[in-house]
């Protein structure tokens, strides 16, 4: 009987769980509809006449769709690693989207601009000389596991746009297991998305990206941080 009990509630919390990533993952692609539609647009021109077309929107859509939907999904992911998901205490992916939308914006806008001149780089030099592709190729997993962690201070930290830049960047480059340990989940989860099972993206990969990368954050420097910066309270 004891057994039989022990794996209902091990099924029991396994559902909770698929249904608490798969329920926030769905309100992220719901807000970020007009980006997915236009990058499926994209894969299916069949001449590149179009691509200017699609990419400007693309691109401007980014900073007032994707960063703040984003954030809001590693807000909600904050909730579950820190165990706050209580109801009287859970916000919403709304309120969350609401509280950090103009940060997240700005945040945004200045990464879509450091994208922008790497992927220009990128196309320069694409065939003049090896060596620097290889340290653009170095310097774009810099740039995304950065923006991760910025999203993951952003949530966790009352600051302003300046010092979250400056602290996500200094943990980036000076802490190399949490920089090891984002780079490889987040390749992971975004190879098997892309590549293995498409299906994924709308329900699980961006949350199962925003939790590893807030977890392995939250875990690898909390001690320290919480010491000396000041933390968003809890609900």
């Amino acid at each position: 009987m004891r057994s039989n009990i022990g794996v209902m509630g091990g099924f029991y919390v396994i559902s909770e769980w698929i249904m608490r990533f798969s329920l926030s993952n769905l309100l992220w692609a719901l807000y970020n509809l007009p980006i997915g539609l236009l990058l499926l647009s994209l894969l299916y021109l069949e001449n590149n006449a179009g691509v200017l077309y699609l990419t400007v929107p693309l691109i401007v859509l980014l900073p007032f769709l994707f960063f703040p939907a984003t954030t809001a999904l590693f807000a909600k992911a904050r909730e579950w690693v820190r165990k706050e998901e209580d109801p009287g205490n859970a916000r919403t992916f709304f309120n969350y989207y609401k509280e950090n939308y103009k940060t997240s914006f700005f945040g945004g806008l200045i990464f879509v601009i450091i994208w922008g001149v790497l992927v220009a780089d990128i196309y320069y030099f694409s065939s003049r000389n090896e060596l620097l592709m290889n340290l653009f190729m170095i310097m774009g997993i810099l740039i995304f596991v950065w923006m991760l962690n910025f999203l993951s201070v952003i949530v966790h930290y009352d600051m302003k746009i300046g010092a979250l830049f400056k602290h996500s960047f200094l943990i980036t480059i000076g802490s190399p297991l949490l920089f090891v340990a984002v780079a490889i989940s987040s390749g992971i989860i975004l190879y098997i998305s892309l590549y293995m099972f498409p299906l994924l993206i709308p329900l699980f990969t961006g949350s199962l990206l925003s939790f590893l990368s807030f977890s392995a954050f939250y875990r690898l420097h909390m001690k320290v941080s919480n010491k000396a910066l000041p933390k968003k309270p809890a609900v």
